[in-house]
């Protein structure tokens, strides 16, 4: 699984080398757009837009419709029940004309911002579902006053759902010992069906011996029939999603026709054919056409991507990024993806796991022009693909970083006084300020351009070997990569920083956050489920506890606060080493059992003492422990026949009208 999202609390901005410290504000813009519960809105600008050329615009365009047409497929992914609870919602909020001071009002519409931002009725982060606090009845008479054409066939299943606490609880469950599908609310699966049955599926159709498997999964939906047959129900045209996935290839066609390259012509085209068809071998054809492309500007992914979604970590869930290429600060990540080879052959992984031959591995620093699907709201700052190990291995991949979208977290995040409440001592601090913005930025150039590509299965091994917990394991290992190489000279020679200590400031965010910080994501009393967050903590706890003969990192009180200290850096970065040889070691072998021990051990409970004093302190703040955004719009400027003379892009929508907008005009 290929994404790195922000860390949360960012402290220093995300710049590139050579650029200025801090970003860039746009006096014209309004970054900070909406807060509620515990989320901030927040924009991103396009810089660069308006000096491509008018084919790009178009294209740019064009591929941005379509990302935005797959919209409800994530909604309805997510749970089956939120389109409907969805449409309820808004049309109670459109057409509401009572009290808007009254408290159950003020709590519906907190709610209702939660689910926009969430794609559902469950948390983006935690899955849990949100709780409202707003009366069953008051929603029951807000419902009754709706013109007929609004009001929803079957309320009280509706509002079953969304006050019953025991219903569709999670929507996705990583808990060991259960039944991850039958206790995840997400609908990727048909009713009735077992976990045990979905990977007794599969395993049938895989083929230990093929060298180039396809993702089996990614694209379908497995339901069991009433003669209790199981069998997959595909996603394309003529088949689940068919009318968004019709409309979606329809402005593919469109932005087709403005394609920069013959080469882009024809990926473009292949993922219609995926789309059309369903067919996965098609999927793959056009990943090893879109991997090799690495010479045009725009660039875009849309599809069945990211599997996080999925407790068993296989069907893929709708998401589209389009971006372009920012020339200037690519140069960080074509040194080091040029030096991909340098930093395979001396990673401290098992010379047996390592590839002789690191191919096609390309990144660059991009400007992203529109989120969608399961990347907006709230998006990831790193994308590495294709995610097929086989084509990673004999075709590479693709790294990027979204800068225009962590320069637009700096901004925002600007001034909060996060690092005087957390961060231990003054020199620290400027440590982290002077550079915490190279070295974030880097840690995700490493992330995804080297880690998620590093290291190679051994024959036979599943891809799909580690099962629930393969998403974290991953992740940790990709983290692993970067934070060893963070503080290799190379990146000195490399003209990447100019100070053999830089890396210091990001060894000690991760810290922070993985012992500590990352923890005001969490309910009280609730464990960590998410991803990433679990890697975290499992990287932070597993170095803290092997640490301490030596009391290389330790938990210090100052004036009844606690504080992470880190007192030997370079015997931590052998640590990182360490545990990347383990973690790596279990993706290679397909070591479930080690990889399952790794992730309970270490990644999954709180300690609740440290839990509620950084929830105290945190909320002293006042900062919102989520961000994610609203996408600029994009307006043609057409001439008296209509031709489009121009794009134009504008920043002034907020976020209720811009999620309003996209239901009425992108629901098929």
């Amino acid at each position: 699984m290929n994404l790195k999202f922000a860390m949360p609390l960012a402290i220093c901005c995300a710049a590139t080398v050579g650029c200025q410290k801090h970003a860039t504000a746009d006096p014209e813009v309004e970054y900070k757009v909406d807060r509620f519960a515990d989320i901030e809105v927040i924009r991103y600008t396009v810089p660069g837009f308006d000096s491509l050329s008018l084919d790009q615009k178009k294209l740019i365009y064009y591929l941005n419709e379509a990302a935005i047409a797959g919209r409800d497929i994530i909604w309805d992914q997510n749970c089956k029940y939120n389109l409907p609870i969805r449409a309820m919602l808004e049309a109670v909020y459109t057409n509401f004309d009572g009290d808007k001071s009254s408290d159950n009002y003020k709590a519906f519409e907190t709610y209702l911002k939660q689910v926009e931002f969430a794609n559902g009725i469950h948390h983006h982060y935690s899955m849990d579902k949100f709780t409202p606090l707003f009366s069953r009845e008051w929603l029951a008479e807000a419902v009754n006053e709706l013109p007929a054409e609004s009001k929803p066939e079957n309320f009280e299943e509706l509002a079953e759902v969304i006050f019953n606490p025991e219903v569709m609880a999670k929507r996705v469950n990583q808990a060991d010992g259960v039944d991850l599908i039958a206790t995840s609310a997400c609908n990727l699966y048909g009713g009735g069906i077992t976990q045990q049955e979905v990977e007794a599926y599969y395993n049938k159709l895989k083929d230990p011996k093929d060298e180039t498997p396809i993702s089996y999964g990614l694209n379908s939906k497995l339901v069991k029939l009433e003669d209790g047959t199981i069998v997959e129900e595909v996603y394309k045209v003529d088949g689940v999603y068919g009318k968004q996935i019709e409309k979606i290839c329809e402005l593919l066609a469109k932005a087709s026709e403005y394609a920069e390259s013959p080469a882009q012509k024809s990926y473009i085209d292949k993922l219609i054919e995926f789309y059309r068809t369903g067919s996965l071998k098609a999927f793959d054809e056009y990943s090893i056409q879109w991997v090799e492309d690495t010479a045009d500007s725009v660039d875009f992914i849309n599809g069945f991507i990211e599997s996080y979604g999925d407790p068993l970590g296989m069907t893929g869930q709708y998401e589209s990024i389009v971006n372009f290429k920012n020339e200037k600060a690519s140069h960080r990540t074509e040194l080091i993806s040029e030096n991909a080879q340098w930093f395979e052959d001396r990673s401290p992984v098992d010379p047996r796991f390592r590839k002789p031959e690191v191919k096609g591995v390309s990144a660059k620093v991009i400007t992203a022009a529109i989120l969608a699907g399961d990347a907006y709201p709230a998006t990831p700052i790193g994308i590495n693909l294709p995610n097929a190990n086989w084509i990673r291995a004999a075709h590479g991949s693709k790294s990027v970083t979204l800068e225009n979208i962590t320069e637009a977290y700096d901004i925002a995040a600007h001034g909060n006084g996060f690092a005087e409440e957390f961060v231990i001592d003054e020199p620290t601090r400027q440590l982290m300020d002077d550079y915490g913005f190279i070295t974030d930025n880097l840690h995700t150039d490493l992330h995804e351009c080297l880690g998620h590509g590093s290291g190679r299965l051994l024959p036979g091994v599943d891809p799909d070997a580690l099962k629930a917990h393969g998403s974290t394991l991953e992740e940790a290992r990709a983290d692993l990569f970067a934070l060893y190489y963070l503080a290799d000279p190379k990146l000195v020679e490399l003209g990447l920083v100019d100070n053999a200590d830089a890396y210091k400031a990001e060894y000690y965010k991760y810290m922070l956050n993985g012992l500590m910080t990352q923890l005001v994501r969490i309910e009280p009393s609730k464990d960590l489920e998410e991803a990433h967050m679990r890697n975290r903590q499992l990287i932070a706890k597993w170095v803290f506890e092997k640490g301490q003969p030596d009391n290389v990192v330790e938990l210090v009180k100052q004036d009844g606060k606690t504080f992470v200290k880190i007192n030997d850096y370079e015997a931590l970065r052998g640590l990182f080493g360490q545990l990347l040889a383990e973690v790596q070691r279990i993706k290679s072998e397909g070591d479930y059992e080690a990889g399952r021990q790794l992730v309970e051990n270490y990644a999954v409970k709180v300690d609740r003492q440290i839990h509620d004093e950084v929830m105290a302190r945190y909320n002293a703040l006042d900062i919102a422990p989520y961000k994610g955004f609203v996408n600029p719009v994009y307006t043609p400027v057409t001439d008296k026949n209509g031709e489009i003379t121009d794009i134009k892009v504008s920043y002034t929508e907020d976020f209720l009208p811009q999620v309003l907008r996209y239901s009425k005009d992108y629901s098929f």
